[in-house]
């Protein structure tokens, strides 16, 4: 079945057989490359990030940077390119026209047909990307970690990762989301982006937006759903560990707080750049190719420190051409607890703001690191008794990343072995 993504273009599995892919890559020149491109490989190849069929050349990296566009004129707001060093290119004899072996983890990964190898200023993609060329920025920090070439052309994946559990239940490409949604009927699906266990107050975020996503539709049937996608990526110690995140999010339909048939948890493998309103729009664009209808944004949605305004990620929809992008925000406020109101509510209905109680970032680590059962108004109790069964079990004694867990942790994928 054909399912059409981003830009009006054909969702395409850039996948080579296994008995071409041995055949293909004899020969070529391996290039070892790092966890964030082993990911965006995958991303390409499956078509998560249609319609870019590789790593960007300069004119798209020009265009995405100057404009917010590709070179032939699609909606693209994040660079997705390759850096290499100089050293390497010479000491490889790398040239345009060539193809390169990509390597992970000492295992062949995919290959990359070397289109353009460019320059591009750093410190110009910093500011126009995330408006600042501070290194504080994390999404700063990693365009200056760059190397200084750029390689642009096609990727196909001739090496297929294996997904590790508790993650391979977790994992759907751009094709199989959509059929899973055609089966359970849902004609809406609103989007969830986490990085995030889910307190209370998340799920009333996702409440919320399935009430604005359902809209106008008969309510006899279930037509509509939600679908959390939580960014699976480089951690820094401090973070949520990755098991927790796509577990405790699962469980609220297991547990009952969302019906069987109206959510489902799912994972996109991305490095977050934290670039507030520009990453917004990056993120509907991955949803419209999963098959999402609406994507829910909130407060500081992927935003770091004072660098964005709270609600800058609502605002850049409205400068979006109309058609540009196939997938509705659905914009929402905070939800706080109201201890007037007695329950957990909207800021957009609440009149008792001088008395709401937010949920805190460092509150809830607290309560977590504390591990004594908070009240259900906080933390469902099933949440709760999963977050620290799965810091025992996958992170060593703590829900949040330590050095041990950089170390040590089961990755969630990994390359089989080829013959070649």
């Amino acid at each position: 079945m054909t399912y059409i993504g981003h830009g009006g273009k054909e969702i395409v599995e850039r996948v080579m057989e296994p008995e071409k892919a041995a055949e293909a890559i004899k020969g070529l020149t391996p290039v070892p490359i790092r966890g964030q491109i082993a990911r965006e490989i995958i991303d390409i190849a499956y078509g998560f990030f249609t319609p870019l069929e590789g790593f960007m050349t300069r004119a798209d990296v020009e265009g995405v940077c100057n404009e917010m566009k590709l070179a032939n004129g699609v909606l693209w707001p994040i660079p997705i390119v390759f850096d290499i060093s100089t050293e390497e290119i010479n000491e490889k004899g790398i040239k345009e026209g060539d193809k390169l072996l990509l390597t992970y983890q000492d295992k062949p990964m995919a290959i990359l047909e070397v289109e353009e190898i460019f320059t591009y200023d750093k410190q110009e993609m910093a500011q126009k990307v995330y408006g600042t060329t501070e290194d504080k920025h994390p999404g700063v920090a990693r365009t200056y970690n760059y190397k200084d070439k750029f390689i642009g052309g096609k990727i196909t994946l001739v090496n297929p990762p294996k997904i590790n559990p508790p993650f391979d239940q977790f994992f759907f490409t751009p094709k199989q989301l959509r059929q899973k949604f055609a089966e359970k009927g849902w004609q809406r699906i609103v989007a969830h982006q986490t990085r995030n266990v889910p307190h209370t107050g998340h799920e009333w975020l996702m409440k919320g937006a399935w009430l604005s996503t359902h809209g106008e539709l008969p309510v006899e049937k279930t037509l509509t759903g939600v679908l959390v996608n939580a960014i699976i990526g480089e951690k820094r110690k401090g973070d949520y560990i990755d098991e927790a995140i796509v577990l405790c999010h699962d469980v609220l339909r297991k547990a009952g707080y969302f019906r069987e048939d109206v959510h489902l948890t799912s994972i996109t493998l991305w490095d977050m750049r934290y670039a507030g309103p520009k990453e917004a729009v990056f993120h509907a664009i991955l949803r419209s190719n999963l098959g999402l209808t609406h994507h829910m944004f909130g407060r500081d949605h992927a935003g770091v420190g004072t660098y964005y305004d709270p609600y800058d990620a609502h605002r850049i929809f409205d400068q979006i051409p109309e058609g540009a992008l196939n997938i509705k925000p659905i914009r929402v406020l905070a939800w706080w607890y109201c201890p007037i109101c007695g329950e957990v509510t909207y800021s957009g209905l609440c009149g008792h703001k001088e008395h709401s109680q937010n949920f805190s970032g460092t509150l809830i680590r607290s309560i977590i690191q504390d591990g004594v059962k908070p009240p259900r108004l906080i933390f469902r109790p099933e949440v709760f008794d999963l977050i620290m069964e799965c810091a025992e079990k996958y992170g060593f004694g703590s829900a949040f990343v330590t050095d041990k867990y950089l170390k040590e942790r089961n990755p969630v994928f990994s390359l089989p072995d080829m013959k070649y």
